[in-house]
């Protein structure tokens, strides 16, 4: 089977207009879902962009690769999908974002890096969108490949990643201006300033870097409107470059020899707790969409909610193409979950790591024990804890980490987060 991994940047579980989201378009996406299956409850156990990439070759969390923010893993590249999948005769490609060091060119038998900018430099001098760049070197892959192997492609978005240097963050394609040019984006109900308060004082301040994004892009309402209607224009172009790059495996007869992954490295804040960008585990930052078209299923169009990782997305392209997953690979396959007659025993919780970035003050590390009733929050440097219930507090606004009735309930988090941090290390 051949695999394609079309792998977004910043995008949270409802940049989907088939998960409910009232704004943004993205049809070729939603046709995906129709054919295919939506994880609803998808999640990264690291999220930031670099480490989430890592984890997504490696099927390793944090702790086991060892890429805490942007340097190259140390998971032997033998060990990783494309090295596996290369090894066993696959025609692997690269396109697009890296962010794990220096780009390893040699390890793809296609392979260019580019992120950081919306508008590119071509050698003519003229300037290329980074969609747009993405789009031609997918499709240079896909028709230039050797038809007598399978192909493995990668196509790493930079969208909707900000130009973080840019003061307007966002810049998309001018023909997609007149997009939600008359649209009004809702505001989140946690972003107000008594949302901001209430988060812990090393997170709710104003040296934070998710507070200081914050200002960037949403402290007042018409930039929180502009800023907001150009992260959507950018997420509807990646989308139709999807669908672009899924017509043309159609044109060539081989989407149905395909198997066709769709997800993003990590979630992001719209405002939400008055932050900004991702990092922290609140469920704004570390739920992200997952839609898989697979040539083996028979029944489509539907969504499942267990807690599928992006851990598991590795393995799970390893199965699909009959080669056989490391052992140090620590996610597991997810086609049993829409393949297999009785739904096969799963995770109900999962271990949350993020490290300290530059220092306490910009990015302090966080931890987590995530469940779907529950969250335990731990901030290793500063010995603070979490407690959201999430049955009855699903935008955790309300730490129980200190009400008397939840303690019995702390103790049990604590020790099984203990046992899955132990775990994952």
């Amino acid at each position: 089977m051949n695999v394609l991994v079309l792998y977004a940047d910043d995008w949270r579980h409802d940049t989907l207009s088939c998960a409910g989201n009232p704004v943004v378009k993205t049809p070729r996406l939603d046709a995906l879902a129709r054919e295919g299956v939506r994880f609803t409850q998808n999640r990264v156990t690291t999220s930031i962009c670099g480490v989430s990439r890592a984890t997504l070759f490696t099927g390793q969390w944090m702790s086991r690769h060892g890429n805490r923010a942007f340097e190259m893993f140390k998971t032997p590249w033998a060990e990783t999908y494309p090295g596996l999948l290369q090894s066993a005769g696959y025609f692997t490609g690269h396109v697009g974002k890296w962010h794990n060091g220096k780009f390893p060119a040699e390890n793809f038998d296609f392979g260019r890096s580019y992120a950081g900018r919306h508008w590119l430099k071509t050698p003519d001098g003229k300037e290329i969108h980074v969609t747009q760049k993405n789009e031609n070197d997918a499709l240079e892959f896909l028709r230039s490949r050797p038809q007598d192997k399978p192909f493995c492609l990668t196509l790493a978005f930079f969208a909707t990643h900000a130009e973080d240097q840019n003061p307007k963050q966002y810049l998309p394609m001018p023909a997609s201006m007149e997009l939600y040019k008359d649209t009004v984006i809702p505001v989140p109900k946690t972003a107000t300033d008594e949302h901001f308060r209430r988060l812990p004082p090393f997170v709710g301040n104003e040296k934070n870097e998710g507070r200081r994004r914050w200002h960037w892009r949403f402290d007042t309402p018409e930039k929180y409107q502009e800023y907001m209607k150009n992260y959507y224009r950018m997420a509807t172009e990646v989308d139709t470059v999807c669908g672009r790059v899924l017509d043309e495996l159609a044109r060539q007869g081989v989407l149905d020899q395909t198997l066709v992954i769709f997800t993003t490295d990590n979630g992001y804040f719209h405002a939400e707790h008055g932050l900004a960008d991702k990092w922290y585990p609140y469920e704004e930052s570390i739920r992200v969409p997952l839609i898989v078209r697979d040539p083996r299923m028979t029944r489509r169009g539907g969504t499942n909610d267990d807690f599928t990782l992006n851990v598991d997305l590795a393995p799970t392209i390893l199965a699909a193409a009959a080669a056989t997953a490391p052992k140090t690979m620590q996610g597991r396959d997810i086609a049993p979950l829409y393949l297999a007659a009785a739904k096969p025993a799963w995770r109900s919780e999962f271990f949350y790591e993020h490290g300290i970035i530059k220092n306490v003050d910009f990015i302090p590390a966080s931890e987590a024990l995530v469940r779907k009733d529950a969250k335990y929050l731990f901030w290793p440097d500063f010995k603070h804890e979490e407690l959201f219930d999430l049955r009855t507090d699903s935008f955790e606004e309300r730490n129980l980490a200190a009400d008397p009735s939840q303690q019995s309930k702390l103790a049990e988090l604590r020790k099984r987060f203990a046992e899955l941090k132990a775990a994952a290390q």
